[in-house]
């Protein structure tokens, strides 16, 4: 009998795991063209960490009409061009207690012309644009080093 307990303890915890708050970003991997160099942009976030821009899909909007606000908003470019979609990533953290489940669409976008300006106001703190080898170094995520490793294949770099 107690062993059936255990297990009947197990599933329930295995199903509140199940009701996790599901969240929905959008980002982008965005490069330029240095001559005939390639350089990647990467932001600091208000955890000293590089990552890459992103942010909260609103209302209808699409993922992929998200990605191109959220990165203007992080990073004050504002002619990005939509070049193809890449991998969604996604990931738990907990909010207030409350079990999350994101998951962030990305797209790689190149810029035309500018020079980013981080989004104080959001705790971005720093913009950098880099080779395609230092980017990979420097990020600090491993699932974020997955796309940006998608997009360097793409574009042929590395």
């Amino acid at each position: 009998m107690d062993g059936g307990r255990k297990r009947t303890r197990r599933r329930k915890r295995g199903r509140r795991g199940g009701r996790a708050r599901v969240e929905h970003s959008s980002g982008g991997v965005v490069y330029r063209r240095d001559g005939l160099a390639l350089e990647f942009l990467l932001i600091r976030d208000p955890y000293e960490n590089w990552g890459l821009p992103k942010g909260h899909i609103e209302g209808e909007e699409t993922a992929q009409a998200a990605a191109v606000r959220e990165v203007g908003e992080e990073t004050g470019l504002l002619e990005l061009m939509v070049v193809g979609e890449l991998p969604t990533i996604d990931w738990y953290y907990r909010d207030r207690g409350r079990l999350v489940h994101k998951f962030c669409h990305f797209f790689l976008l190149e810029s035309a012309s500018g020079e980013p300006v981080p989004q104080l106001d959001e705790g971005i703190t720093a913009c950098l644009w880099c080779s395609f080898s230092s980017a990979m170094s420097t990020l600090s995520y491993d699932n974020a080093r997955e796309v940006l490793r998608t997009a360097g294949e793409r574009l042929g770099a590395g």
